[in-house]
């Protein structure tokens, strides 16, 4: 299918989020006989022809999960390594971000971050937040149980009754604010989980299991993906 039948499907099923758990980094590098860190770059390629895929078809929110609350497990060189990986990932691309109109959000507990980090994430967020065109949210120390809680504890301290409690105050207090949950949830690399990712959000996603690893993801994939979601029939349990 060309651009103009994907965009087609996306007006038609009202296909406006993508979410994507970026999976495969690693185990793609290995077959590759190469280190980690060589995933994790290319996996950066894969993230940027997305983006412009999401473009080119009409899709107005992208949200990745680039790092989790358990990825501190990791060793410390491969977190070290990915930590400065976003911060020139970003620091090098944002001046082109810009100028392609994407918004840029990030949602995750940005408080473990090292204080250098979290400038730089400020200034994208500060330098891009008019723009008009791809909202693109990166999950970074992002756990969805870890988010809950902490929506509740808001909850909680504000005072609010048990009664007046609400779905909506919920989603009202997630990270996630003001953006509609995902139409569509991708998982490249076969991995059939969830990950502790937009547990709320996803509740009534159509989920899509890729059994490429997300360095071999990019534009064609992501219109094989929005080819499926056209045939989908979404129910939301009715």
């Amino acid at each position: 299918m060309n651009d103009i039948e994907i965009k087609n499907i996306v007006n038609n099923t009202d296909l406006k989020h993508i979410a994507i758990i970026m999976d495969g980094n690693r185990r793609w590098a290995k077959l590759q006989n190469l280190p980690s860190a060589f995933g994790h770059k290319k996996g950066v390629e894969s993230l940027k022809a997305t983006l412009r895929a999401c473009n080119d078809f009409g899709i107005k929110y992208l949200t990745v999960y680039a790092f989790s609350t358990e990825n501190w497990n990791r060793k410390q060189e491969e977190v070290d390594f990915l930590m400065n990986l976003v911060a020139i990932t970003l620091s090098n691309e944002l001046d082109e971000m810009h100028k392609e109109n994407v918004q840029i959000h990030f949602i995750g507990d940005l408080s473990r971050l090292t204080d250098p980090l979290q400038k730089i994430l400020a200034n994208a967020v500060e330098t891009t937040k008019n723009n008009s065109g791809v909202v693109l949210q990166i999950a970074l120390n992002y756990g969805s149980r870890n988010e809950i809680l902490q929506a509740v504890k808001n909850i909680v301290d504000s005072g609010i009754k048990s009664q007046d409690i609400t779905e909506d105050l919920i989603s009202d207090n997630l990270y996630t604010k003001g953006i509609p949950d995902p139409d569509l949830l991708v998982r490249t690399g076969g991995e059939q989980r969830i990950s502790n990712y937009l547990l709320w959000q996803v509740a009534y996603s159509e989920i899509l299991v890729k059994d490429e690893f997300w360095p071999e993801f990019g534009k064609s994939l992501l219109a094989d993906c929005i080819q499926e979601f056209g045939k989908r029939q979404r129910r939301y349990g009715k």
